[in-house]
């Protein structure tokens, strides 16, 4: 409960200050996702992690090394399209999951910026993907 109340604040303050604020966590820049539940059909915002890789945003299904997969994560593995605001821009984005080849080039380039994202598939039961956010 407390962490759903630090997100919305976290997602307030970034938009009320056009990312100004609150654009960062523990180091990373971050993006705020909007997905559809796939099963309440409602927008549902949350911060994450995201590093560039190209035009596209990087972003990581770590859910902290947690036994399953975040929600954000399952809402958007269908999803064509997906809203994502970064400081200054609000844009439409399309997600793909990062295949084998993709996901071996690009964890290296995560755990260089953010090393305990390495804790997390240690402690994870299972693979962490990795989702392409390309920019509409």
């Amino acid at each position: 409960m407390l962490f759903r109340l630090i997100m919305r604040v976290q997602i307030f303050i970034f938009r009320r200050t056009n990312g100004k604020i609150m654009a960062f966590m523990r180091g990373m820049p971050i993006l705020l996702l909007t997905t559809v539940g796939r099963k309440s059909g409602k927008a549902h915002t949350i911060p994450v992690m995201y590093f560039r890789d190209g035009d596209r945003f990087v972003i990581t299904a770590s859910n902290n090394g947690r036994l399953r997969h975040p929600a954000w994560f399952h809402n958007l593995k269908n999803a064509p399209q997906v809203e994502m605001e970064i400081p200054g821009k609000h844009l439409m984005a399309t997600p793909t999951i990062a295949n084998e080849e993709e996901h071996d080039r690009l964890w290296p380039q995560l755990v260089a910026q953010a090393p305990f994202f390495e804790g997390y598939r240690k402690r994870a039961p299972r693979p962490i993907p990795m989702v392409l956010l390309q920019p509409q």
